[in-house]
């Protein structure tokens, strides 16, 4: 630790208002060395970044009429990040299910916007059913076997599941070389296309695929985002012994920026907050209103969000421009 660089020497763990400690995982970061009233301080106060990102959600899909699936989708989302403050502030087993269960719940919102849209009321309301029963299923056998690896694995394949059938049902779509063909245009209409109408598809082609390669951008910065995240948290998860060590070396508050764990809040926050978001601007390419919204991303660095920058009947939405942050 350089001398000129101030510090505050870690005090030594202790007894903390929220004893015993009751949760079946054990972090990386020493429990009641800052307050007597978190176990945890920076896994619970990394969590406060899902608190925020939650309140834009909501606040944007009120202001904007996103549907009401990703509405539920953000209370979701911070009910995961308030299960996880008060996880890792008590280290209580009630705690740790709250946080645990509620990603897989919100996959499970998520699976249902992705694999219900278009769909007869009769498929919607048999997914409900199906999603609910096995979000069931996962909270009673999680809770009898008490083994995180099982949650893991669960939310890491619904997670998987309901990425690449997005991805897919993008593409298919979106890409302008696999939608309606001018033979497909001519079997379905009984008529060819119209040389304005031609002009009009092409213009429609061009703002597609400009569409499609945003998005794929900003797939690939949740997801980079995300799974850096994860590897952060294996990593401490490996060299804990070690972390610690160095820690103490160098004191707060600069220790706090090997806390792994806090980080994985961080980032996969972020990468799930895109995902939502993402799926929020393709329902509504999907639903053709893509002269309506639009994405506002000034830069990779910025949080994305999906604005009404028109109305169904043509004025403007809101005065919003591409470069609202």
């Amino acid at each position: 630790m350089p001398s000129w660089l101030p510090s505050i020497p870690y005090s030594t763990p202790g007894s903390g208002y929220w004893d015993p400690v009751t949760s079946t995982l054990s972090w990386c970061e020493e429990d009641y060395y800052a307050t007597p009233y978190a176990a945890e301080i920076v896994n619970t106060l990394t969590n406060l970044l899902f608190v925020y990102l939650a309140y834009r959600g909501v606040a944007s899909c009120a202001k904007h009429g996103h549907d009401t699936i990703f509405f539920v989708s953000y209370i979701g989302y911070l009910l995961v990040g308030t299960g996880s403050f008060l996880f890792h502030a008590t280290l209580k087993y009630p705690m740790q299910l709250v946080d645990e269960l509620s990603m897989i719940y919100t996959t499970c919102l998520m699976c249902y916007a992705t694999f219900s849209y278009s769909r007869s009321r009769l498929f919607s309301f048999g997914l409900a059913v199906f999603l609910l029963s096995l979000a069931i299923f996962i909270t009673l056998y999680y809770h009898y076997l008490q083994d995180p690896q099982f949650h893991q694995v669960a939310y890491a394949i619904l997670t998987a599941i309901v990425l690449f059938r997005s991805m897919y049902v993008m593409e298919v779509n979106l890409r302008p070389r696999l939608k309606q063909s001018e033979k497909e245009y001519k079997l379905l209409h009984r008529r060819s296309m119209t040389a304005e109408e031609k002009v009009v598809s092409q213009g429609e082609d061009r703002r597609d695929r400009k569409i499609l390669g945003t998005m794929w951008v900003m797939i690939g910065c949740g997801l980079t985002t995300f799974l850096a995240g994860f590897g952060i948290w294996h990593l401490d998860n490996v060299y804990c012994g070690q972390l610690r060590m160095w820690r103490r070396e160098v004191g707060l508050p600069w220790g706090i920026v090997l806390e792994g764990h806090g980080w994985w809040h961080l980032m996969t926050g972020t990468g799930a907050y895109f995902y939502i978001t993402w799926g929020i601007w393709l329902r509504h390419c999907l639903n053709g209103r893509q002269d309506e919204y639009d994405l506002a991303w000034p830069s990779l660095w910025s949080l994305p969000e999906v604005v009404r920058v028109r109305s169904m009947n043509g004025d403007a939405g809101g005065g919003l421009s591409k470069k609202k942050q």
